[in-house]
């Protein structure tokens, strides 16, 4: 068991499946009091009913207040969970950006204004992000995804930097592709890119957990993608060659 979570009120947004159901699973299996909350309200049901939780269903940028009534009026942890998976090049409708920069950043920072004023007064919290590997390279056909993603990660970045000394703890998950519906909602470009080497969503909550007892901001479900985002950081044209490769052989075969 974790100490750090056991008795702890913590927020799964997008938990009705995938990454965040299995995330409220082991929180809960940790001894914590989960809040599981979706979009979709009978899959937050269900999932909140399977682990003895609470489900408080809607629009992740704006259940922070029911769900800090919901745990007694006080959240110790939020995961940021809940993102979409939006495809597409510089072409895509601005719509289709506006969504996308509003689910996978705006509702970060609007969760962060709800919770830091209480967690920056008693010394304490724990915001997780669940972001992408995209958020630290990129993702072939996914321009709307890759570039915010790569916001959340800034965000999460600049949470971490800004407030550790004061007691506010920052977790950035960073995996490449997960056995979930979002994984096959990228198409062609995720069966040759992610689906090689995907894991399961428990994986995910393995390695969140192993950065929590470890203190670690960045938390790769896939190890070697450390070793990616080296190689993108000292040799960026090195990286970039490899990656049009990549490009190339998805434009083959579409």
């Amino acid at each position: 068991m974790v100490e750090a979570v056991q008795d702890a009120g913590v927020v799964v947004t997008g938990a009705g499946g995938g990454i965040g159901a299995a995330l409220a699973r082991r929180f809960a299996a940790e001894g914590a009091r989960v809040v599981v909350n979706d979009l979709d309200a009978a899959k937050a049901k269900a999932v909140a009913e399977e682990i003895g939780a609470i489900a408080v269903p809607g629009d992740a940028s704006a259940i922070v207040a029911e769900a800090r009534d919901a745990l007694g009026g006080t959240i110790d942890v939020y995961c940021a969970n809940a993102g979409l998976p939006s495809g597409g090049s510089e072409s895509a409708d601005e719509k289709v950006w506006a969504l996308a920069w509003d689910v996978n950043v705006m509702a970060h920072v609007r969760a962060a204004q709800e919770l830091l004023p209480a967690w920056l007064e008693r010394g304490s919290g724990r915001f997780v992000s669940t972001i992408s590997a995209a958020g630290l390279l990129t993702m072939i056909g996914a321009a709307p995804y890759s570039v915010t993603k790569h916001g959340a990660y800034a965000f999460a970045e600049w949470l971490s930097l800004t407030y550790r000394h004061r007691g506010v703890k920052v977790h950035a998950i960073c995996p490449q592709g997960v056995r979930t519906d979002m994984l096959d909602a990228t198409g062609s470009a995720g069966d040759l890119v992610l689906q090689p080497t995907a894991i399961e969503p428990e994986a995910v909550a393995d390695a969140l957990f192993a950065g929590i007892e470890e203190d670690r901001f960045l938390i790769l479900p896939h190890p070697e993608v450390a070793g990616y985002y080296q190689v993108r950081a000292a040799e960026p044209d090195r990286w970039l060659t490899n990656m049009n490769h990549i490009q190339q052989k998805w434009e083959a075969t579409r």
